[in-house]
């Protein structure tokens, strides 16, 4: 066997019940069913989530697991009216969110060059860097929750400010989106919405 017959066959595609899992049956939710979703698979998501490429593997997302009333009460006055009851009848809600702080794991995490000195006192490239990588994180962990069979309801509706204050007081970390996760109830969805076709959307130059 070749070296490019080899490749391919160690690169073969993912089964078409995986593709409609992934992408094309999946939805957002916001009906949720009451199974709890244990602490082990929010683990098993992030173990997976975490391989996903990022820029010199800065890996600058963090995620707080909002799994308890107490902690959904906290983060209530930050939603905006229409997210509200979503969110408090999912099992979880995760914070996404980026730390400004990453390059100081650059060390352990990019340990082939000193890169953390890159982007020491350098704010406008830690901004760019942390938020384009922690939002590609957050792709990457809604895939992942998708993978081992959660649902998901990703969103944006909620006041930045008052989460930061809230959760993140030191101003280290700072929320970029927020998604529950769970079981969805697919009783309750709307039809899907069309998406933009490939020579809407692309370019081959």
């Amino acid at each position: 066997m070749t070296d490019s017959q080899q490749a391919l066959r160690e690169h073969k595609r993912i089964s078409v019940d995986s593709l409609d899992q992934l992408f094309r049956q999946a939805r957002t939710h916001w009906v949720w069913r009451p199974e709890r979703v244990p602490l082990e698979l929010l683990k098993e998501v992030y173990e997976l989530a975490r391989f996903g490429p990022t820029s010199a593997n800065s890996s600058p997302a963090r995620f707080v697991f909002i799994t308890t009333p107490q902690a959904k009460e906290r983060l209530r006055p930050a939603l905006s009216p229409g997210n509200v009851e979503k969110t408090m009848t999912a099992p979880v809600t995760v914070i996404v969110a980026w730390d400004t702080e990453f390059y100081e794991q650059l060390p352990q995490l990019f340990p082939a060059r000193d890169m953390r000195s890159v982007f020491a006192g350098n704010a406008t490239l830690i901004h760019e860097t942390a938020f384009r990588n922690g939002t590609l994180q957050g792709a990457y962990f809604i895939m992942a929750a998708r993978a081992l069979g959660l649902d998901c309801g990703p969103m944006s509706g909620f006041d930045q400010q008052k989460v930061n204050a809230e959760f993140f007081p030191d101003g280290k970390w700072k929320a970029n989106f927020l998604c529950n996760l769970g079981y969805g109830d697919p009783s309750n969805l709307f039809p899907r919405n069309p998406r933009l076709g490939f020579d809407e959307a692309c370019r081959v130059l």
